[in-house]
């Protein structure tokens, strides 16, 4: 039976490092391999943005933007070093006050306690991958317990533990997080076989050059090689452990896209089992006539490169870096099967959910609700331009700290190359330096027109 809040629930759901690519509704070079059934039913059944971004492509700020719709600088989360101040407003806290019963269970990742959930479990810093250790409310936060399994499974079983056992009596937001497919990219046995005997399509950059770019990605070793990648981190279960022995002796081109191979097919192997587990919960909802009064949202705290320019990992102010996939499904007030272009930042997540709980939302959010898009309005004051930094200057990869515009036509991207006090970021200057890039003329930016006169103006 339908339970009658007339309030909706709010299922957000996030992975970690999950690009849009690998989500076969969005067709892209993956789509037709990798087939992920059960999150396509959200972009089916609501809506599909594909110009969503990240305001700072990295786990730990990301997550902080997203709960308190405040950029980096104004949350205090600049880098993987800092840790959430937990005494901060923030959209759950607001969500609790106004008699939702919230919850976040999974990969959290922002160090200190969770404040303002009715409900927590979740893995210390990165968790496991297998039998993870999970914090609980109610048990010391410094003596997390084992759980048996597989991290995507256990998750999932503790957000339906959450589900079943919540006040029915109230409206629920439940933060449903997921660590995979975040390297280093450990499936399980049920997935193991996948791919095994195909070829995954490669990106048509992955022997990118460089070349028309400024020096920051050529300085950059997140570079799907050898040394780099699943290579130099051997995954804790030794599934990559023959690598080295199988390809070390291969010339660089043929070596590249075995490695690329190796790295594409584990990654992939994470995201089908996210995609079995979102089935598991979709289910639970139609089962218990949650479906059509809650909000479902699928998302990732930033993109990812999946060998596009050869690279891996994200914090470039590159597209495939900074673009989140988003899919939301309200049956009450989506069109099924629509599609959305204009720019979202994970900066409007916060505003979104206060909108639909019908609580105000603060002066100091910098976001806007994306409830209008959602209704297929674009209001005519909505940003045409997004601001993002990245501040972890060269402690990961060697990628110089920068900042930049990304508007609907161009790219404008400073690399400022100084630590500036960040934490975590390394005293070694680099050049400053300036990219500019013609998105329509040049999707994949790989031609910096910044000293072109024809772009002068």
């Amino acid at each position: 039976m339908a339970e009658q809040n007339s309030t909706p629930n709010i299922l957000f759901i996030m992975s970690d490092d999950h690009a849009a690519p690998a989500i076969s509704a969005y067709s892209g070079f993956l789509s037709e391999i990798a087939k992920t059934p059960n999150l396509d039913r959200l972009a089916n059944e609501g809506m599909r943005f594909d110009n969503c971004f990240c305001t700072n492509s990295i786990c730990t700020p990301s997550r902080a933007v997203i709960l308190t719709g405040k950029h980096s600088h104004e949350n205090g989360v600049l880098t993987l070093n800092d840790s959430f101040d937990g005494s901060q407003q923030h959209f759950a806290k607001l969500l609790q006050e106004a008699g939702y019963y919230t919850g976040v269970v999974g990969k959290w990742h922002l160090k200190t306690q969770p404040t303002g959930f009715d409900y927590y479990n979740v893995l210390p810093g990165q968790g496991l991958y297998f039998d993870p250790l999970l914090r609980e409310k109610g048990k010391p936060w410094d003596e997390p317990e084992s759980r048996e399994g597989y991290v995507t499974d256990v998750t999932t079983d503790v957000a339906l533990s959450f589900l079943n056992d919540r006040p029915k009596d109230k409206p629920f937001c439940l933060l449903y997080q997921h660590k995979a497919p975040h390297d280093m990219w450990e499936y399980d046995d049920e997935h193991a076989q996948m791919f095994e005997d195909i070829d995954i399509p490669e990106p048509d950059n992955l022997f990118d050059d460089y070349q028309n770019r400024g020096e920051a990605i050529k300085r950059a070793t997140q570079i799907i090689e050898m040394e780099e990648t699943i290579f130099l981190h051997p995954a804790q279960r030794g599934q990559f452990s023959d690598v080295r022995a199988k390809i070390g002796h291969l010339p660089p081109a043929e070596r590249k896209r075995k490695a690329y191979q190796y790295f594409i097919k584990a990654y992939l192997r994470c995201v089908s089992s996210i995609d079995d587990n979102v089935g598991r919960i979709l289910n639970y909802l139609d089962e218990t006539g949650l479906a059509d009064n809650t909000i479902v949202i699928y998302t990732s705290d930033q993109g990812v490169f999946l060998g596009e320019h050869g690279l891996f990992d994200k914090r470039f102010m590159y597209e495939e870096s900074i673009r989140m996939p988003f899919m939301v499904r309200y049956p009450k007030e989506i069109k099924p099967g629509s599609v959305n272009s204009d720019i979202a930042l994970n900066l409007d997540f916060a505003e979104t959910f206060l909108d639909y709980a019908g609580v105000p939302v603060p002066e100091d959010m910098q976001g806007q609700s994306l409830r209008p898009l959602f209704n297929g309005k674009t209001p005519a004051s909505w940003r045409t331009s997004m601001y993002y930094r990245y501040w972890m200057h060269r402690p990961h990869f060697d990628v110089a700290a920068h900042y930049g515009i990304r508007t609907e036509d161009y790219k404008l991207i400073f690399y400022y190359g100084l630590p500036l006090n960040a934490a975590g970021a390394l005293d070694k200057p680099t050049p400053p330096e300036w990219e500019m890039f013609d998105l329509k003329k040049d999707p994949k930016e790989m031609n910096s027109v910044y000293d072109d006169p024809a772009y002068a103006d």
